[in-house]
């Protein structure tokens, strides 16, 4: 994510390294950097000039610590900015009105909307504790209405069963209505896009919003688009009058240009951003967080929150146990990896630890996953009793086991190497009583 924009600013704080203090010229020359950095990042020359003036102000004007040095000064007023451009403090996805509160996302084709509907509905349902009714009603593009009535189920939600020889109009309000009796209190509309922003498109929305009076209007951009995310916004606000933005694709952005211009250009604020194709890959927008990672420094805050989602405190507190007793098997070995797995991808994950972003470009994220899917594949070839006594692998075992899962006796071996590599350290840590000898210690997986 943003991995261009990060690099480039990185080596603009390293050439403050070793300067007495903030000057107007050592100024000067970091800011043509971060210039040069940002425009090559797609971001609006309108919010270029703004961010270059208030961070030169502000640096020159010595709002800092003075036990700060000229490069860390430099670095928080940058980042305090970045913050601000983000749009400051973190937005909370407002629902308060009376039920069912009415979502109609809207954007043009391939911007991820369909896809967006059933995130967000998940996200509704399993941390905000609501009952959302979901509602197809693009009937122009092909399978659209099936392809939503196939997340729904595998949400377990209501989806309207839409017809596509009636208009939107029709659709949303017979959705309204059977809401109501299932005393749903979210309706989520899935409208229709265009490749480009029309008269008719605008009507439709229009006709829509007149009929079922939505609480929120939310447009899907697809983030690797840059300004033209931030112009079809733009158009869309005009047109309809939305009240946020959700940001698609993000952490496959390198450039990081609608992220950083959208929020001021268009005066709505990122409540949301798309970070995968799974249904889980939503995350709540704090520009706070993103600016620290855009900077490098990491953010792990929502690591936590990552963590709190997708590790199931029961697996916790047994893996616990298991480490204390000294009682490591390949089970709970498993176990850790499909944690790891419903976290998200490796990359993301090494992104979010302070200074990981480096080592997330030094790991073939994509090798990670093929690795830690043919370790699982790996164990569930194994019978329960050689996933808890591993000692009972001999040749022949192994063997049987490289068939059964697809891969090599070799395979198999590296894995009982790593392996026996984490129960060695797992047992050092028990011995402690604690967790401060773990890191720096832990095998790499994925040599």
């Amino acid at each position: 994510m943003f991995e261009s924009l990060t690099e480039k600013l990185e080596l603009t704080f390293k050439r403050l390294r070793g300067q007495g203090k903030i000057n107007e010229k050592n100024i000067d020359d970091a800011l043509h950097d971060v210039r040069l950095a940002l425009l090559e990042a797609d971001v609006h020359i309108t919010v270029v000039r703004s961010f270059l003036d208030t961070v030169k102000k502000k640096a020159l004007g010595q709002e800092v610590l003075l036990s700060l040095t000229p490069e860390q000064q430099f670095i928080k007023i940058v980042r305090d900015e970045l913050i601000e451009l983000l749009g400051g403090e973190y937005k909370e996805f407002d629902l308060k009105t009376a039920p069912p509160a009415v979502i109609m996302l809207v954007g043009l084709q391939g911007s991820g909307k369909t896809t967006t509907v059933a995130k967000l509905a998940r996200h509704l349902k399993k941390d905000k504790k609501r009952s959302p009714y979901l509602v197809p009603a693009d009937i122009y593009r092909p399978a659209a209405i099936e392809q939503l009535q196939i997340l729904g189920r595998e949400l377990e939600l209501p989806v309207h069963d839409s017809n596509a020889n009636d208009s939107p109009v029709t659709i949303c309000q017979q959705a309204l209505d059977a809401a109501r009796k299932r005393f749903c209190d979210v309706l989520l509309i899935d409208t229709a896009g265009r490749l480009h922003i029309d008269d008719e498109l605008m009507q439709e929305l229009n006709a829509i919003k007149s009929a079922v009076k939505p609480h929120q209007i939310l447009f899907v951009a697809d983030s690797m688009t840059g300004q033209d995310a931030v112009n079809q916004a733009m158009g869309f606000d005009g047109k309809l009058g939305l009240t946020g933005i959700i940001l698609t694709k993000l952490d496959g952005d390198a450039r990081g240009g609608a992220a950083l211009s959208v929020r001021q250009m268009v005066g709505k604020p990122i409540l949301f951003t798309g970070v995968g194709e799974k249904l889980e890959a939503l995350d709540i927008f704090y520009p706070d967080r993103l600016a620290s990672r855009i900077l490098g420094m990491g953010d792990v805050l929502s690591l936590i929150d990552k963590v709190q989602q997708n590790v199931e405190q029961k697996e916790a507190e047994k893996l616990q146990k298991a480490f204390l007793k000294q009682q490591f098997t390949l089970e709970e070995f498993q176990t850790q990896l499909q944690q790891i797995k419903r976290m998200g991808s490796m990359g993301s994950l090494l992104e979010m630890i302070p200074g990981g972003k480096k080592l997330a470009s030094q790991v073939d994220a994509d090798k990670a996953e093929v690795e830690l899917k043919r370790v699982d594949a790996i164990i569930n070839s194994m019978t329960r009793q050689e996933r808890r006594d591993p000692s009972l692998l001999n040749g022949s075992r192994r063997k049987r086991i490289a068939d059964g899962s697809g891969t090599t006796v070799t395979d198999v071996n590296r894995l009982m190497k790593q392996f026996m590599e984490m129960k060695k350290m797992m047992q050092q840590v028990g011995k402690m009583g604690g967790m401060r000898s773990l890191f720096g210690k832990m095998p790499n997986p994925f040599q």
